[in-house]
């Protein structure tokens, strides 16, 4: 049985918010993988992506906290976890290390 797991949904819809450079760049490496899936990506992601820039200083404004928010949104609402109709071939794309591994159906 294919089925999403709620406490992964759980875990990203309480993601701390980024409090560096650093914590957004992993963010955005995270939320990158799935752009695909999230039409206007590099739009919604644009303030946080700012931040990231060697010569920007790190400043938390309400267009970063509403970036931030609508990935959370978009990444964990229906629209991108759903069930395949299986009308076209699949894709697995898998990632192992040696704690664990994740894989993605597309």
């Amino acid at each position: 049985e294919i089925r999403v797991d709620t406490q992964k949904i759980e875990a990203a819809q309480s993601w701390p918010r980024p409090i560096s450079p650093t914590d957004i760049r992993s963010c955005l490496g995270l939320t990158t993988y799935y752009r695909r899936f999230v039409e206007g990506f590099s739009s919604i992601s644009s303030p946080l992506t700012k931040l990231t820039q060697k010569t920007a200083k790190f400043k938390w404004f309400e267009a970063c906290e509403k970036s931030f928010q609508e990935l959370k949104k978009r990444l964990t609402t229906a629209q991108v976890l759903t069930l395949p109709k299986g009308t076209q071939g699949f894709v697995v794309h898998c990632d192992a290390s040696r704690v664990g591994l994740g894989c993605v159906l597309m």
